[in-house]
């Protein structure tokens, strides 16, 4: 085992750590951190969706079993998501088109809940009208089958500014769509699990270990803390799309 596999696995411990808080995965700080490690693009990809898998499986099973979660928030988003997460996982693009409109948006999202007063969500919520969860839906699922990622960076601020759901339902909705919406995007090119790394046990190792941390801080935060966790978590996010690193 190289010390560098050993550092990328810290590494990813701390990113699982942080997101599952707010019940992501951690696909875009998994893919930040191999770029910085030197891995290279053709096992980033699938390492990242695989991870993303794992963890937001477990954060999904503890937030959905601590009552944060609501099924009428999250299906219309995930009817419009699966497929197009499926066709956007078959497909190549480059990123430099895309990446830095999406890390702008990212950060302005960031701005918003790490900004003082008061969130529409911190209010009494509404359920998302079906129309409007399917559209957007679609979108999230297109743009993280591309990206390699589970959507769930671009779902939980837009429910939350909208007033759909609670932050702490966020959470938990945001965990189950992103594991549902990141094995539709594998699905869509399973052909990239034939580029996993042989060091795949110790990362998915140490991002479980991080998600049973994060998912237990999520979990007893309350929902100003959720929401300034979730713009710093925007915010890093927003670098890395931006190619900062």
């Amino acid at each position: 085992m190289e010390l560098a596999d050993l550092l990328l696995a810290a590494c990813i411990m701390l990113g699982a750590m942080l997101y599952t808080s707010v019940g992501h995965g951690g696909a875009s700080a998994y893919l930040a951190l191999m770029a910085l490690f030197g891995v290279s693009a053709a096992t980033m990809r699938p390492t990242a969706l695989v991870l993303n898998i794992l963890v937001a499986g477990f954060a999904s099973f503890r937030y959905v079993r601590a009552g944060m979660f609501r099924w009428r928030t999250l299906w219309p988003f995930l009817a419009g998501a699966l497929p197009f997460a499926f066709i956007g996982g078959g497909i190549q693009l480059p990123g430099e088109f895309y990446k830095p409109v999406v890390g702008a948006v990212l950060w302005l999202s960031a701005a918003r809940l790490l900004w003082p007063g008061e969130i529409r969500a911190l209010r009494a919520p509404d359920d998302p009208p079906v129309h409007w969860g399917v559209l957007s839906g679609a979108g999230i699922g297109l743009l993280a089958g591309l990206t390699g990622t589970g959507g769930g960076i671009f779902l939980s601020p837009l429910i939350l500014f909208l007033g759909w759901s609670s932050p702490r339902v966020a959470s938990g909705v945001a965990a189950t769509f992103i594991l549902c919406v990141s094995i539709a995007g594998l699905a869509g090119n399973i052909a990239v699990v034939q580029s996993l790394p042989s060091s795949l046990p110790l990362f998915a190792a140490s991002a479980m270990a991080g998600a049973l941390i994060g998912t237990t801080l999520g979990i007893r935060l309350n929902t100003t803390l959720i929401l300034k966790t979730l713009g710093l978590v925007l915010v890093i996010a927003g670098f890395k799309l931006m190619g900062f690193f």
